[in-house]
């Protein structure tokens, strides 16, 4: 059995660097065409040249931060800061952050909530869960849809759930969304939905999707306390 755990770790190890590898490659090459470019005298040092150099290297920083994070909690040692707090607020918090992506959008982006009271966690990383979770479902909302995020209170815990008016995820997808760099889109590093179900578990609580087949996507949260 060690041995087989040995040789499993192995292999993920090998495809997380082989997925690394194959997520900075891409704005790399951008950059280093860009300023290629910029330095040959094809085009000028512009703003409208710049713009797309500096927005690869906020990919790749977002890229390492999201990194940095799975790590961490995959080694046990992020730590969380728990109080006692409203999760509603946090709710309206997040939503209010994103809002003006989602009018962009055409997106209706609210919040609902059945008065769940207080609970015990780490405000800032349930934050952090919100925020990509509310970044997915806006992205895949058509123009004109809604995203809710309700909140509740059931016997076991704080229920989170955010539901977006999307396509859909095929069922063959669902068991693999919250692999690492599997959901990853334009704009996003393929880490967000990995990043939130790690620091739901680190939490002690559990996280599923929810995807009937005529379209839109529940993910259904629940952290104890």
């Amino acid at each position: 059995q060690m041995a087989e755990q040995l040789e499993t770790n192995e292999r993920r190890r090998r495809e997380l660097l082989a997925d690394i590898t194959h997520e900075l490659r891409t704005p790399l090459q951008v950059i280093r065409g860009s300023v290629e470019g910029m330095l040959d005298g094809l085009y000028p040092a512009d703003a409208s040249h710049l713009q797309p150099v500096l927005a690869e290297t906020i990919v790749m920083a977002r890229l390492l931060d999201d990194l940095r994070t799975l790590s961490m909690v995959d080694a046990g040692v992020l730590e969380l800061h728990r109080e006692v707090f409203d999760p509603t607020a946090v709710a309206e918090d997040v939503v209010q952050t994103f809002r003006g992506m989602a009018e962009v959008a055409g997106v209706v982006l609210e919040v609902e909530s059945s008065g769940p009271g207080q609970m015990d966690a780490d405000p800032v990383r349930l934050a952090e869960i919100l925020a990509n979770l509310v970044t997915n479902a806006v992205r895949h909302s058509p123009r004109g849809g809604r995203v809710t995020v309700r909140v509740s209170r059931a016997s076991d815990g704080t229920v989170f759930e955010v539901r977006d008016a999307g396509p859909g995820i095929p069922a063959d997808q669902l068991p693999t969304i919250f692999d690492r760099f599997v959901t990853a889109d334009a704009g996003g590093t393929g880490l967000g939905l990995a990043i939130a179900r790690r620091l739901v578990e680190a939490h002690g609580g559990t996280i599923m999707a929810v995807s009937p087949a005529g379209g839109g996507t529940t993910m259904h949260l629940v952290i104890p306390g």
